[in-house]
């Protein structure tokens, strides 16, 4: 039976995507006016931060008793947030939110397929066979075309 809530899940997740670019733009061009693409991004991960801390005190808190428990390679997922925001933010004014976007999307699909295909952290598996690999080269040539001027 499929999960009701996968609409729910897809549309979460469409909004999340359609924030990419716009975190791109107005990051890169915070980190122009600022005249530092690392306060920028400071200035970011503060905000974030805060919305992060007022959610998670909206849902009662708790749920962090675990965390010096858990496998010290689960807790890097920050390392590539910096990393994504810094690049995003240093490059995207230079080379255009468009293209910055482009090859994030490829990177995300090839990355995707990846840890889908072998179950990296905790994944479910969701082998790579040729029918979803030809959809992924379809999407990523569709990414290609919208940047074609």
């Amino acid at each position: 039976m499929k999960d009701p809530k996968m609409t729910q899940y897809a549309l979460v997740m469409l909004l999340a995507g359609m924030g990419i670019p716009i975190l791109a733009a107005l990051n890169g061009t915070l980190g122009q006016r600022l005249g530092s693409p690392v306060g920028a991004a400071m200035v970011l991960f503060c905000v974030a931060f805060t919305a992060t801390l007022v959610v998670w005190l909206a849902r009662g808190g708790g749920g962090m008793t675990g965390v010096t428990q858990v496998p010290r390679h689960l807790l890097t997922g920050g390392f590539f947030v910096a990393f994504y925001v810094l690049s995003v933010t240093f490059i995207a004014p230079k080379f255009g939110v468009g293209n910055a976007v482009f090859f994030v999307l490829i990177g995300q699909l090839i990355s995707a397929a990846a840890i889908d295909h072998f179950g990296l952290f905790g994944a479910r598996i969701s082998p790579l066979d040729m029918k979803r690999a030809l959809g992924i080269a379809v999407m990523a040539l569709g990414v290609w075309i919208t940047q074609r001027a």
